[in-house]
């Protein structure tokens, strides 16, 4: 069976994190990501913390299923192959600095007059216009405007960071999204569109209640730590092998069953903690107890009994735990990419399941520039002469690499 994207030609400019993640997700579903590097250096992201070669592990785990084609974008050129190129995708996707792709005379309305049906994804930290349209952003300046970092971190303490890009994936996801919107839409109107996904609106999008909460009623949210805003108890309690456990019971038959589990049923008869608005007005108190029982016992102990019972809990994994667990593994969700230069290399897989047409890896993590010819003679039908006056040209580069 054809995967879902199967036939769907995607022109990726983009870098970093954001634009990658959603071109690798289309490229896992069936699409024909290419991506556009300058020659040599490639994308900005691969000699960040290079681990692997002369490419960091970030470019790798962002880039599986996508052919790389190297072009100099500085060059004579660069703009009419790049316009050729677009005249016959579906999708273009593009992180630049708002303006960048007009002061290289490829905006939107130059690439969907050349191709009416083209869908461009826009990504970028603040939007295509505005007064902040043109400010320099990243995943953590996201969460810093975006009000992510003031709700992170323990009560009273400073402003926190998330652990993961988490706004750099959310924006990758959105235009993901986004484009398969206008996928959709083009099938009825036959013509393709511009699509927007910002890093400060993913941060918005994270917000839950914040907003709401001051406008309606003048609460500013803050950091909470690891416990839930509207129910206790919720935390992370370390055992005696000092491993942490998290333990979530957020309803009162969640709490009947922690305190079984703790063989405490006399806590339900407490007027301090059996109803659940109690529980939240004395969490201090509950979670001591807790805390007290916790620490008496390893963690596989804990766990054992509060499963056994139906709460809701879970261990704090590192990466050791987490690919050794029996249902990442039962799920296949870490898979091995094959890399020209460096054999296979394992990362996570695909988020998304579909039952009959699931995504898969067709192809590996390309080198810089490694499919540039393949990719001129089968987009353009341009033939060995003619890309041998592009590369002296200099508008495109050679392969960093081919396999022997």
């Amino acid at each position: 069976m054809k995967a879902v994207l199967d036939g769907v030609r995607v022109l990726d400019l983009s870098r970093y994190v954001a634009g990658p993640h959603c071109g690798m997700m289309l490229g896992d579903f069936g699409a024909d990501v290419v991506k556009v590097e300058r020659p040599g250096r490639g994308d900005d992201l691969r000699g960040s913390e290079a681990a692997t070669g002369d490419d960091s592990l970030y470019s790798l785990i962002y880039n599986r299923n996508k052919r790389s084609v190297a072009v100099d974008y500085r060059a004579a050129g660069a703009a009419g192959l790049l316009l050729r190129l677009a005249e016959r995708a579906d999708v273009l996707v593009e992180n630049f600095r708002p303006g960048t792709l007009e002061k290289m005379g490829i905006g939107p309305e130059r690439l969907l007059a050349v191709n009416p049906r083209l869908v461009i994804a826009r990504i970028s930290g603040f939007g295509q216009d505005g007064p902040w349209a043109g400010r320099p952003a990243f995943d953590a300046i996201a969460q810093a405007e975006g009000g992510i970092m003031a709700m992170t971190g323990d009560r009273g303490g400073g402003p926190v960071m998330a652990g993961v890009v988490a706004m750099d994936y959310a924006t990758g996801l959105h235009a993901v999204i986004g484009i398969l919107l206008a996928l959709k839409a083009r099938e009825s109107t036959g013509k393709g569109q511009v699509v927007e996904a910002t890093l400060m609106d993913s941060a918005l999008s994270f917000l839950m209640t914040a907003i709401p909460d001051f406008l309606r009623d003048g609460v500013v949210r803050g950091p909470n730590g690891n416990r839930d805003r509207y129910s206790a108890p919720t935390n992370t309690f370390q055992a005696k092998d000092g491993r942490f456990v998290y333990v979530m019971a957020v309803s009162d038959p969640h709490f009947a069953n922690l305190a079984r589990a703790m063989e405490r049923a006399d806590l339900l008869d407490d007027p301090r903690y059996g109803p659940k608005a109690a529980r939240f007005e004395n969490e201090a108190g509950i979670e001591a107890i807790i805390a007290e029982w916790v620490a008496g016992l390893d963690s596989g102990k804990v766990m054992e009994a509060l499963l056994a019972h139906g709460v809701p809990s879970g261990m704090v994994a590192r990466a050791p735990e987490i690919v050794a667990n029996p249902q990442v593994r039962h799920r296949g969700k870490i898979v091995e990419v094959a890399h020209a230069k460096h054999g296979r290399v394992p990362m996570q897989g695909n988020p998304v399941t579909l039952s009959e047409q699931p995504a898969s890896i067709r192809r590996g993590v390309p080198t810089v520039g490694e499919q540039t010819d393949e990719v001129l003679a089968e987009w353009l039908g341009l033939d060995a002469g003619a890309i041998l006056a592009l590369r002296s040209a200099g508008v495109i580069g050679s392969p960093s690499y081919r396999p022997a």
